[in-house]
């Protein structure tokens, strides 16, 4: 199992963009309204640009704002989008870890369903690019943290090929939901790290060949095999939320 920490203190650029956030309820912004430009936010917040950019990055993210740039540009406020809304509602709540368990049974939920359809509608080019993705998570077993970034890009381009567009909406969003609260891994003091993660790859490389084989009896039985581990439970003690990848 791999140990991810939620609720960590928020950085300068996230302080930031909950400033913003309350800025456009404040002043009753609307979609298309101009909340600020740039150097706007740097008199005002004293921070550097390299901490304006992530704060509008994480923004723009969310959903909240649209990045403009130019003489005229700056931050506005993006038009309203209900996919965007739910994950936005889950990320205002990072210090709960109760939020990563639910996005995870979320996102595990409609596991077969986004496996299931890329073995009947995968293309060679699909194939091509998942077997790459696979080789990049084979080659980042030495890292933990490097391997669960590997293992979040393989299943969001698995979810690519569905045809499904609400399923895939919400799944990559709970995807990304998980990663975006998920501070860095650490092994489970009764784990094996490199023995997991080995383990780990074997279970991916076989939904990926199920996948490419379109044999759909073959993808239900590797779903469930990379769905084995407990997928997550919350030790209230601690704080902490346990996630098998």
């Amino acid at each position: 199992m791999v140990r991810v920490f939620s609720g960590s203190p928020p950085t300068r650029a996230e302080s930031l963009a909950a400033d913003i956030e309350s800025m456009i309820d404040a002043r009753g912004l609307g979609p298309g309204d101009l909340i600020g430009t740039m150097d706007g936010f740097r008199d005002l917040s004293g921070y550097g640009r390299a901490t304006i950019s992530e704060a509008a990055r994480l923004l723009s993210d969310r959903g909240t704002v649209e990045i403009r740039p130019g003489r005229n540009g700056g931050l506005f406020v993006a038009a309203p989008n209900p996919i965007v809304r739910l994950r936005h509602t889950l990320l205002s709540v990072r210090s709960l870890p109760t939020t990563v368990a639910d996005a995870i049974a979320v996102r595990d939920s409609l596991e077969p369903l986004i496996a299931l359809d890329a073995a009947r509608h995968r293309t060679k080019q699909d194939i091509t690019a998942l077997r790459k993705l696979l080789t990049a998570l084979k080659r980042a077993t030495t890292d933990r943290n490097r391997f669960m970034r590997a293992n979040w890009a393989l299943h969001e381009r698995i979810a690519e090929i569905t045809p499904n567009h609400l399923a895939k909406a919400v799944y990559l969003s709970m995807t990304r939901c998980i990663s975006d609260l998920s501070d860095h891994a650490t092994p489970d003091s009764g784990t094996d790290p490199a023995a997991y993660l080995r383990h780990r790859v074997e279970v991916h490389a076989e939904l990926v060949e199920a996948i490419a084989a379109g044999d759909i009896a073959r993808t239900t039985t590797a779903v469930e095999r990379h769905r084995a581990p407990a997928s997550a439970h919350l030790d209230d003690q601690h704080g902490r939320v346990w996630i098998g990848m």
